[in-house]
């Protein structure tokens, strides 16, 4: 069966996924193709780009939907998820829509992938955020120090350092995002290094000292440690858990 054949399936097996995100009017729902084209839409996503029937989506990729330069932004993540078969995880960006509105979003791509392990499309949401209030004045910030934390991950900065390079204290800081995540900045670098941890355990043989160090701890112990407060299990029984599904 070819990648299109899969992705097909695939799709027509949770067929009702669209029926029920086609209810949830704060939330985009998307799948598509290898090369990012749309194969399915949900209602909201149509209302937002202002276009009459979701056939006027399906076929057509992020940067001829979207404005640029977004829309090539949209689009090279979508690649990205393909190339490394990685999700990216609630990400936090403002989407500018055709129809000229405008929102934070949360958004998460996951890769789909076939019976043998190959990646044959993405799939992904985007949450709408509560807009801003009169004592706070968006999320731009927010969303750069949680873009430090998924970049910095391997050496990162102190939470102090990161609210003073996006321009807030740490208590400001720790506050928006326990009001939008319900963690704290430290809390997120914690789930940032576990989840490239949990990546590379699920689809690497790398060793465990290696695998430690490429989540940014250059201690192994350390690293078991704190995986197994994280997730109850050790990194080696999380691989061993996964290896047998």
């Amino acid at each position: 069966m070819g990648t299109e054949q899969e992705l097909a399936a695939i799709i027509a097996a949770a067929g009702f996924v669209e029926k029920l995100f086609d209810r949830i009017p704060n939330v985009v729902f998307f799948v598509k193709g290898l090369e990012g084209r749309y194969r399915v839409v949900n209602t909201t996503l149509v209302e937002r780009c202002g276009a009459g029937s979701k056939a006027e989506l399906i076929g057509r990729t992020a940067s001829e939907v979207f404005p640029a330069p977004l829309g090539e932004r949209y689009l090279e993540q979508d690649r990205r998820v393909v190339r490394s078969a990685a999700p990216i995880t609630q990400k936090l960006e403002l989407h500018l829509y055709p129809n000229h509105l405008e929102g934070w979003c949360l958004t998460d791509k996951i890769p789909l992938v076939d019976g043998n392990g190959a990646v044959v499309g993405v799939a992904g949401i985007s949450r709408d955020l509560q807009g801003p209030t009169a004592d706070d004045d968006g999320f731009g910030d927010l969303a750069r120090a949680m873009e430090l934390v998924r970049t910095e991950f391997l050496n990162p900065p102190g939470v102090e350092e990161i609210a003073t390079r996006v321009g807030l204290s740490a208590y400001q800081l720790n506050r928006r995002l326990k009001g939008l995540l319900g963690i704290t900045a430290r809390q997120l670098l914690i789930k940032t290094r576990v989840d490239e941890a949990s990546r590379l355990l699920r689809t690497t043989a790398l060793a465990i000292g290696d695998v430690a160090q490429q989540s940014g701890y250059c201690d192994q112990s350390a690293f078991t440690r704190q995986f197994r407060r994280s997730t109850g299990l050790t990194p080696r029984q999380y691989r061993n858990r996964h290896s047998r599904d």
